[in-house]
């Protein structure tokens, strides 16, 4: 299958490029200003915030699907224009869309989220991830729309990189204790979206782990499975800063998992320490 992914160089693209050449697909990647380094994928510059840019380069590689983890956290017009620019090249050339959403689309006001769930956005972010899906939806009804939770991997996410920094003393900050999210990791999340991809899936997916633990939390099971004090992480509250946003989203991925044949693992599994 000829497959694009949109973000190809960043954490969770990195990590479809790699799934997807191994499985024997024919793989295109784009970048925003380095290209990876997996040979045999063919590496494409592409800022999605010009609609222009997003429609050569999906007319050019005329991928059979789409998979687009392109976004950019602070910068509502990568996160939600550039959804819809990718939509409307698919769209023109034809094909099918993965797009990748996040929890940040809701408030934190419910106990859990399945994928029946209204967006109620709180912060800049989410609502831009919630305009990307409107934007999605409204240009391919067809399209699979994917939210997760907080990526984690084998040591190269951004919460394991701050976690031992803490926990060796290199850094500031602290790890809140009110802040709760469904880890996923990036290996089973990559999974999950090749399978929605191949199986030509379309509609709402949650995929996210099983277990809701703060950013405390999550940090203790980091420190142990690579050798180091939890002790020394230090704690906080996302209520006693002026940061915007949801305190705690636990997404439901019940109906999801029913579907999938990729098990999404919780991350008291996948962050146990191993075996001697």
């Amino acid at each position: 299958m000829r497959i694009l992914i949109a973000g190809g160089s960043g954490f969770l693209g990195s990590e479809l490029v790699r799934l997807c050449a191994a499985a024997g697909h024919d793989v295109g990647a784009t970048y925003l200003t380095r290209p990876g380094e997996l040979p045999g994928v063919a590496w494409l510059p592409l800022d999605v915030c010009s609609r222009a840019d997003a429609a050569a380069v999906v007319g050019a590689f005329r991928p059979e699907v789409t998979i687009n983890a392109a976004y950019r956290q602070r910068d509502w017009t990568a996160t939600a224009d550039g959804a819809a620019h990718l939509a409307l090249a698919v769209a023109a050339a034809g094909g099918r869309l993965v797009h990748v959403s996040s929890d940040a689309v809701f408030s934190g006001s419910a106990p859990r989220y399945d994928e029946t769930c209204t967006p109620d956005p709180v912060n800049p972010y989410g609502a831009a991830k919630a305009a990307a899906e409107t934007a999605v939806r409204a240009v391919l009804p067809g399209a699979a729309i994917a939210r997760t939770s907080l990526i984690i991997g084998h040591g190269a996410s951004p919460h394991e990189a701050l976690v031992r920094s803490l926990a060796e003393g290199r850094g500031d900050g602290v790890l809140f204790t009110d802040d709760v999210r469904c880890p996923v990791h990036v290996a089973d999340l990559a999974a999950a979206l090749l399978e929605l991809a191949v199986r030509g899936e379309a509609g709402m997916w949650h995929v996210a782990g099983p277990d809701a633990l703060s950013r405390h939390e999550l940090g203790v099971l980091i420190a142990r499975r690579d050798g180091l004090d939890p002790a020394r992480l230090p704690t906080g509250r996302r209520a006693d800063t002026p940061l915007p946003g949801p305190y705690d989203v636990r997404l439901d991925c019940t109906a999801t998992q029913r579907r999938l044949r990729t098990r999404l693992r919780g991350a008291r599994e996948f962050l146990s320490p191993p075996t001697p």
